[in-house]
């Protein structure tokens, strides 16, 4: 397989920018890395810090220079304290260094100055986890992400905001009518689009929308990318990727984990599922 090589001269451009060249030269998939106890295990490797290195190392040296998106989820990481943080921070450093693009799946959310020291640790150029794009929740109010927006802005970073997930629970909130008419999903887009609106070429401002939530009326099209985890062993198919996003697919940055991870720990066999699944993407997002 062709790889592209992302020069170090897109470091300086917006999130988007750099994301749009990624997915053109390297393909759509973004591999999430959720190292659970059944996939450590699956990889003969103990529940631990050390069995959760191997895992995620194996991961980045099989794949770090032909994929252009990686999603390490935070979590499982952090349930081995300041040893898995460590992980996780490294792995950043590796993959970013390779030329791929890393979105931390970390989902925060609060306001003030305690929305700023989040953005600091993740967002910042020189923050000790600084990642190409981080998850947020907007559910204290969209105007909370503000901190995270001006850090993302002044350092090229992105967001990608929790809009319609595919969790049950979601929609719950996500389409509560909000006191101007719009749904709270609804609202989400529209602050994205705003934040969009005067982006040359793809935003920096995303949000996610679950691959399985099979059809939406909400308007989709913000100028920024939509993440859509929930794919391969969660449900989703690449297939239905157009019926749920429709004129906005090629925006979108298809993720799958357990579907790409299960097929480890030889890196021939990671290597081999990650461009399957890219392949089914290209041919479905247009690339």
């Amino acid at each position: 397989m062709s790889n592209g090589n992302l020069g170090s001269e897109m470091r300086n451009q917006p999130f988007g920018t750099r994301l749009r060249a990624a997915m053109d030269a390297r393909g759509p998939l973004c591999v999430g890395i959720d190292p659970h106890q059944h996939l450590l295990d699956s990889w003969g490797l103990p529940d631990t810090a050390e069995g959760l290195a191997s895992f995620t190392y194996g991961v980045v040296d099989a794949l770090a220079d032909r994929v252009a998106v990686f999603k390490p989820q935070s979590a499982f990481f952090e349930r081995f304290g300041s040893a898995g943080i460590a992980v996780l921070e490294q792995a950043t450093i590796r993959l970013r260094d390779a030329g791929a693009l890393v979105i931390i799946d970390a989902k925060r959310g609060d306001i003030g100055s305690t929305m700023g020291g989040y953005a600091a640790a993740y967002l910042a150029e020189k923050g000790p986890l600084a990642c190409d794009a981080l998850t947020v929740s907007p559910y204290l109010g969209f105007g909370s992400l503000q901190p995270a927006i001006d850090v993302a802005r002044e350092s090229g970073a992105g967001l990608f905001v929790l809009a319609l997930t595919s969790n049950p629970e979601g929609p719950q909130f996500q389409t509560a009518r909000t006191a101007d008419g719009p749904t709270v999903a609804g609202a989400v887009l529209d602050g994205l689009r705003g934040l969009n609106a005067d982006s040359d070429g793809l935003g920096s401002f995303g949000a996610v929308v679950g691959a399985t939530i099979s059809s939406t009326e909400e308007n989709l099209d913000i100028n920024g990318p939509l993440l859509a985890p929930g794919l391969g062993a969660q449900g989703g198919t690449a297939e239905g990727l157009a019926k749920v996003f429709g004129a906005a697919v090629r925006n979108v940055v298809p993720s799958s984990s357990r579907e790409i991870l299960g097929a480890g720990p030889t890196p021939s066999g990671l290597q081999a599922a990650a461009d399957l699944a890219n392949d089914a993407y290209r041919t479905v997002l247009g690339y």
